[in-house]
């Protein structure tokens, strides 16, 4: 049986996911007043992403009879002074990501909580793709320096993604 304690931590994750698309908002429509729309549908996709995964959070609580306790969140940071910038501050928040993850996963362990270890063994795969993805564009943002032909060639690249929930959840 799930705790107070992480029936609480995982409540605090759905509120960080939800958090987290927000400032991916922030940062999407600061690629769009940059006339980046590769960049700005890069972000469009994250902000999917974050909300996909506040919503397995949220069904996971649920159906492990838990209560949602939806919160109000800060205002996000709508201030860069680049895309690279931008791109500095996502791999920054990712990784902050996977700490949360981390923490989650050290109470569910400490507590034997064997489905919720199940649960967040996805979470944990997804960080560690969320990080190699954002810190790939972030080193190709790098390289690219002032160089306006290849960040027009990166942005066409990313106007490709697109959001592709998993047919399998754990």
């Amino acid at each position: 049986m799930i705790s107070e304690k992480l029936f609480s931590a995982l409540n605090d994750q759905v509120n960080y996911e939800y958090y987290s698309a927000h400032i991916y908002l922030a940062m999407q429509a600061y690629c769009a007043s940059q006339d980046l729309p590769g960049f700005e549908n890069f972000f469009k996709v994250q902000i999917e992403e974050e909300r996909f995964h506040a919503s397995k959070f949220f069904n996971y609580i649920v159906d492990m009879d838990g209560d949602v306790t939806i919160k109000g969140m800060d205002n996000p940071n709508n201030e860069f002074g680049s895309v690279l910038d931008v791109f500095k501050a996502t791999l920054s928040h990712e990784k902050f990501v996977t700490e949360r993850i981390y923490n989650l996963m050290d109470i569910a362990t400490d507590e034997k909580e064997h489905a919720t270890i199940s649960f967040l063994k996805w979470f944990i795969d997804e960080q560690t793709e969320e990080e190699k993805t954002v810190s790939t564009i972030l080193k190709r943002l790098e390289r690219i320096g002032d160089d306006k032909a290849a960040l027009y060639m990166l942005d066409a690249e990313l106007s490709q993604r697109v959001f592709t929930p998993p047919t399998t959840t754990a």
